[in-house]
């Protein structure tokens, strides 16, 4: 009989053909498991764990396995952001043609990240530049390959240009356009197959029209900077909108006379809530109080909400014609509004864990599976591409900290001009 392989440790997981990971705890699964993985880097199985080893039929195969005892640790996908805005110095509504090697650095900034996919986000402009951003952003996407250890670019949100003026926060008032089926397909042009995301005012479209259209063509409508009622949301919901972008935040207040829309988003067990958990958009008792009423993971995910000097250091940088100051990783205009952040994704996990808003399984789920199920991707399952980070739990200090783990794989698997 060989000798089995030693366990490994994650300094050498990187030299892996696969991977076995065991003693794993996982978002959505109850106890410890196993997941195997194949040659080609995708989870080939995942089973509960009955021992300290893996199942017994698979012991002979130990030496064709690379096996790591997580011992305990959490494992998941990577992380999931459904709205980011740019990052190292690259707005996504100002991507060209000429941005392809930019957009690479940012995907693979995004991945050092924990980032697995995301879906850039093109804030309020001209519809010109919509349409310029759009074309770059879907010429450049469609030569990735989802092997590659690089964040995969899932397709846009479109947050704006159909907002409440009253509620448009940073996005600039003159180019904010009523919200109609002729102006929705104006701006879409020739690329609806690639926006996954509408974020609008339902208020603004008393017919309900537009909710309709865009769900008829697969685009998940959120509802933002708006000043709906809770009749108005409902109104929304019962259409098919089934998100809120940034919950809180450019929104009227929850009221105990009117709960505008994010009182029923809360309620609905078919709407999730985008959160910004930095600690500035939303204050972490604002933040408990969503977790508990909307169920945690079943009814909100975390976005980063991202600018473009994500990566960059503090300082002021050009945002559209102005500029923005960023400090600690908040972003304002110079009149003191809120522009977003400059914190990554996975940075809003730790600090749920940390503020004590939920235990591990919980804040990891809420960056990598629920945006996930918010817009229909696969969660981990069998059959997906084994990109996976160990979060690791320090109960002394209350710190969650995470590494990617990675193999070899991607010598087997390799994009060519004759890939499908």
């Amino acid at each position: 009989m060989s000798t089995p392989t030693p366990p490994l440790n994650s300094s050498t997981v990187s030299q892996c053909v696969n991977l076995d990971l065991i003693n794993a705890q996982l978002p959505g699964y109850n106890g410890l498991h196993w997941v195997r993985t194949d040659r080609e880097g995708y989870i080939e199985s995942i089973q509960p764990m009955r021992s300290e080893k893996p199942p017994a039929p698979c012991l002979e195969q130990w030496q064709e396995m690379s096996l790591l005892d997580v011992n305990g640790d959490w494992v998941s996908l990577g992380g999931v952001d459904l709205q980011i805005n740019g990052a190292l110095g690259l707005a996504f509504p100002e991507v060209t043609d000429a941005d392809g090697d930019r957009l690479q650095q940012i995907c693979d900034r995004l991945w050092e990240q924990g980032v697995d996919g995301f879906l850039p986000t093109i804030v309020t402009t001209s519809t010109d530049k919509i349409q310029r951003a759009l074309a770059a952003i879907a010429a450049w996407a469609s030569h990735q390959h989802p092997q590659q250890q690089t964040a995969q670019i899932l397709g846009v949100h479109l947050e704006g240009p159909f907002l409440n003026p009253a509620k448009r926060g940073a996005h600039p008032e003159a180019d904010l356009q009523p919200l109609t089926r002729d102006r929705v397909n104006r701006v879409l042009g020739e690329f609806a197959d690639l926006v996954k995301i509408v974020t609008l005012a339902p208020e603004l479209d008393p017919t309900g029209e537009v909710i309709s259209e865009l769900r008829s063509r697969g685009i998940v409508v959120s509802l933002g900077h708006s000043l709906a009622t809770a009749a108005q949301a409902n109104d929304a919901f019962d259409r098919g909108a089934s998100m809120v972008t940034h919950a809180f935040n450019a929104m009227p207040s929850l009221h105990h006379r009117e709960p505008g829309l994010l009182g029923p988003a809360i309620l609905r067990p078919d709407v999730r809530c985008g959160l910004i958990a930095d600690g500035q958009h939303v204050c972490p008792i604002a933040i408990e109080l969503l977790l508990r009423s909307a169920n945690y993971g079943k009814g909100v995910f975390l976005v980063s909400d991202a600018l473009a000097p994500l990566g960059l250091p503090d300082g002021v940088y050009p945002w559209d014609e102005r500029q923005i100051e960023v400090k600690n990783g908040t972003a304002r205009l110079p009149d003191g509004t809120l522009a977003g952040t400059t914190l990554p994704l996975l940075t809003g996990v730790e600090n749920l864990v940390r503020w004590g808003l939920c235990d591990v399984g919980e804040a990891i789920a809420l960056a990598t599976v629920s945006p996930r199920k918010a817009i229909g991707l696969p969660t981990l399952t069998v059959g997906q591409p084994a990109n996976l980070l160990r979060w690791s739990y320090r109960e002394d200090t209350g710190n969650l900290s995470w590494e990617r783990l990675q193999c070899n794989r991607h010598r087997n698997r390799q994009s060519s001009p004759t890939d499908p």
